[in-house]
């Protein structure tokens, strides 16, 4: 196991302190998010650190193709020892995204084809009840494009915070909470 990075902890409620955490994949990889906070046996650190290395796969994709701000959270960004997934999103500009060159350039990368957004492309997964993405079958990664438009902040689905804040709140109660900046190596 890597030594930890005692940079994060997380706070009373099981987060990451509220505001950005800028973290390259080695840094991950040593943090608390992936060794855990103690010596719980019951933490999963080969879990995470598969989450990471598949994390690793999709973010250098996207740096590929010249998207530089990728931020990560979901309940690996939680104390919770085998969190599901990692969630996230990443910051492009609108004409890549609804041009769909984005996609075709990711899916031209990525051996699965796996970037898409579209709803119909959601299928359900053994012992889950919402359906996931295709990239989620695959790597157990959700990440989401975010073209900011000055003046029009998109809502996030089924969220009263506003897209991409969503992510920086907690879905069960509201309360600020932290997410991982992604720096590339």
């Amino acid at each position: 196991m890597p030594p930890m990075d005692k940079r994060l902890a997380f706070n009373p409620d099981g987060k990451l302190p509220a505001g950005d955490h800028p973290m390259n994949l080695t840094d991950l990889r040593s943090s608390l998010l992936v060794v855990g906070p103690g010596t719980d046996p019951a933490w999963d650190h080969e879990w995470r650190m598969r989450l990471v290395d598949n994390l690793e796969i999709l973010s250098r994709q996207l740096w590929k193709v010249g998207v530089t701000d990728i931020f990560i959270d979901g309940s690996f960004s939680e104390d919770t020892n085998h969190p599901n997934d990692i969630d996230g999103y990443f910051v492009t500009d609108l004409e890549h995204l609804s041009s769909g060159k984005l996609q075709e350039e990711l899916n031209l990368i990525d051996p699965h084809k796996v970037w898409t957004w579209s709803p119909e492309s959601r299928r359900p997964a053994p012992g889950y009840t919402k359906k996931q993405l295709p990239m989620w079958h695959i790597y157990h990664i959700e990440l989401y494009p975010h073209a900011p438009i000055e003046g029009f902040p998109p809502v996030a689905p089924g969220n009263e915070f506003l897209f991409p804040s969503s992510f920086r709140h907690c879905r069960r109660d509201g309360t600020p909470k932290g997410v991982i900046k992604l720096l590339r190596s």
